[in-house]
């Protein structure tokens, strides 16, 4: 089924998305646009699986910045960060979540694993790797996400007694993964990270608190099981330009925490 790429999304409010922008017209770098955009969605409503399609429906594209799940509070934050009008804002969202931009079920990244491989592959991000703390190396086969071909995959991370030899490396603006214990799936909560001098906090939708809501970084650690974590930095980018370019899991699969 062909789909109309230029179509606007489901639940698209322009005047929101301008207030947004207007509010970074002073931030200089896109750590900044990102730490302004994700504070002010803070107390929005927790959605499981807000998105619309599936194996069987036509996917619908939507843009809600009302209702979020940890993956689509992430993806609205940093394709704000890039735009420069309402414009900007729907194709950044589009190319952050799908692959190749397309607007189809099956190219949905629903899997962390090729959100990363997505965003890495289009300059969006990149990893943050840092040859002094110990990463492990976790072998998963995705099974999760029905009408999906289940894929084997390994998924690279810093083990979680690795992580306090990382927080000093954090960046406002980073984004980071909770990578599952499960062997089923990649990742299984994502947030925004906040930096306030030796404090780090993470912005993040969720689903036990039902809203967009801060936390200590050390605070979800110690109350999570998880394998260990990844970071990507969202790279710079100057709204109004248009060009274009992760490693990977999904975040739409009802696992978020907690």
């Amino acid at each position: 089924m062909k789909i109309d790429e230029a179509k606007q999304p489901q639940g698209l409010r322009r005047r929101r998305v301008e207030q947004l922008l207007s509010a970074t017209t002073f931030d200089r770098s896109i750590n900044a646009r990102i730490d302004t955009i994700s504070r002010r969605l803070l107390g929005r409503s927790y959605e499981t699986d807000p998105l619309v399609g599936s194996a069987d429906i036509a996917e619908v594209f939507t843009a809600s910045l009302d209702k979020f799940d940890c993956v689509t509070y992430i993806e609205t934050v940093v394709a704000l960060a890039r735009a420069s009008n309402v414009d900007d804002f729907t194709t950044w969202l589009r190319k952050i979540r799908y692959e190749e931009g397309r607007i189809q079920w099956k190219r949905r990244n629903h899997y962390i694993t090729g959100w990363i491989r997505n965003g890495v592959s289009n300059g969006i991000v990149r990893p943050v790797l840092i040859p002094a703390v110990r990463t492990v190396s976790r072998e998963r086969v995705l099974n999760v996400v029905p009408g999906i071909a289940a894929q084997r995959i390994l998924v690279k991370c810093v083990p979680k007694a690795a992580v306090p030899g990382l927080t000093g490396h954090l960046q406002n603006g980073d984004l980071i993964f909770f990578v599952s214990t499960r062997r089923n799936l990649d990742v299984f909560h994502a947030g925004v990270l906040v930096r306030e001098g030796n404090k780090i906090s993470m912005r993040h939708a969720s689903r036990s608190r039902g809203l967009v809501v801060e936390q200590e970084l050390t605070q979800f650690l110690k109350a999570n099981r998880m394998t260990g974590v990844i970071v990507l930095r969202p790279q710079e980018w100057t709204p109004g330009r248009t060009a274009f370019a992760i490693q990977g899991a999904s975040l739409s699969t009802g696992q978020d925490d907690l």
